[in-house]
């Protein structure tokens, strides 16, 4: 197995790392007391509080009330959504997320509108009556299939109760799992010193999960996790993009080895694997540490969207974000410091277009020089590379050498 050589490092470059370590001192993601210390002090963003099933009942009979006083005064109703999209966002580094500005749509009630006004107007009604009121859930698909029965108001097609669904959640700043829908998409896989207590929806029976003692196999994060609660003597929790390299650490054991949480994102991670990571970092105060390809879909989706959140469901990002998050790699550096140049892949087109974009417009980005400067290097070197490019030097060859050095080197991207 070949081992990359290591940089020589002069004292005179020890001395300024020293300098630099003393001056912003990272926190190592093998403790938990300094991740605990900053959040008594404030520096972790506050938990968001959830919204209750009562008050986003509540909710919608206000917004309904001020809808028919409206209609009773002869005066033409009116719905207004936030716009959502990166252009109606700041990122707010206090908050660790992007934050909804003012700019506002509007939907009035008139002859071309009609039929869009009353679909939103019984959605309300069934998600208050027969979700919220009667604590149920529903699919998105199945409340399309739901509306056949509503006469002329039923929806032809799914992406236009898809887009009412979004309308409801800006509007009522309650994102739609507390409002009693699921998920169609697959929470994410977790193992390691993890117990998960969670609750049986029928018998109301507790019911703990042991994450590290599931053989080779892993468990699935559900739908909805607001139920949940921990138990762990973790020290940080490593999020994974690929399956295949989750499965790699897993069949390892590695989150022995280093007392982690593994979680598997398989992409863009999903509303319910966000969520239940930044539950579990909230309340058992652990350091995050993620681990995407190095592409800028890697950095500015996957990574970015865990992180702060996204333009389009800024107005729920707070419960979705992990601010917690820092980047442990891949980097564009690490082609270099570990001899992975014949590794890489060229960047395409939709490659290039997506780190400009960043550049420009990514408000996240756009804070972080040192995200610029790793974007900018990487359009520089014109490569790409995957997690898996680090079996070019044996198939354990991440887990037995890089991981370990970046974890201790603690040095990642914000």
């Amino acid at each position: 197995m070949a081992t990359p050589p290591k940089k020589k490092v002069t004292k005179k470059k020890v001395a300024k790392k020293a300098s630099k370590k003393k001056a912003a001192p990272q926190p190592s993601p093998t403790t938990t007391s300094s991740t605990k210390s900053s959040a008594r002090k404030g520096k972790v963003p506050a938990r968001p509080k959830p919204i209750s099933r009562a008050e986003a009942g509540r909710r919608i009979v206000d917004l309904i009330t001020s809808i028919h006083a409206d209609i009773l005064k002869h005066k033409k109703p009116k719905m207004r959504f936030p716009v959502r999209s990166l252009s109606n966002v700041k990122y707010d580094l206090k908050r660790g997320h992007f934050e909804i500005l003012g700019k506002m749509s509007e939907r009035a009630l008139t002859y071309n509108t009609v039929k869009t006004f009353a679909q939103s107007m019984r959605l309300m009604a069934t998600t208050k009556m027969d979700l919220l009121d009667k604590n149920d859930i529903a699919g998105k698909r199945e409340i399309y299939y739901n509306s056949k029965s509503w006469g002329p108001c039923r929806f032809e097609q799914q992406p236009e109760s898809d887009a009412l669904l979004d309308d409801m959640e800006a509007t009522l700043s309650v994102n739609r799992e507390q409002l009693g829908y699921i998920p169609e998409e697959r929470g994410g896989d977790v193992t390691g010193p993890l117990t998960v207590i969670d609750q049986n929806p029928v018998s109301g029976e507790t019911v703990k999960i042991n994450c590290a003692k599931l053989g080779s196999g892993a468990w699935s994060i559900p739908s909805r996790v607001e139920q949940l609660k921990f138990e762990s003597s973790a020290a940080f929790i490593l999020v994974i993009e690929t399956s295949s390299l989750f499965q790699r650490l897993v069949h390892h054991e590695f989150y022995k080895k280093r007392n982690c949480i593994l979680i598997s994102m398989s992409g863009v991670p999903t509303r319910a694997c966000r969520r239940f990571v930044r539950r579990l970092a909230d309340e058992k105060s652990l350091p995050v540490l993620v681990f995407t390809d190095g592409d800028p879909y890697g950095y500015c989706n996957i990574y970015r969207t865990l992180k702060v959140g996204s333009g389009q469901a800024a107005h729920i990002n707070r419960f979705f974000c992990v601010p917690q998050a820092r980047f442990l790699g891949v980097t564009p550096q690490d082609i270099l410091d570990y001899d992975l140049e014949d590794a890489t892949h060229p960047l395409e087109d939709v490659d290039i277009k997506r780190a400009r974009d960043a550049l420009k417009n990514d408000p996240f980005i756009r804070h972080h020089k040192e995200w610029q400067d790793a974007l900018n290097q990487m359009l520089k070197m014109g490569v790409r590379i995957e997690q898996q490019a680090f079996a070019k030097h044996g198939l354990n060859f991440v887990l037995e050498e890089y991981l370990p050095r970046k974890l201790k080197e603690a040095r990642h991207l914000p």
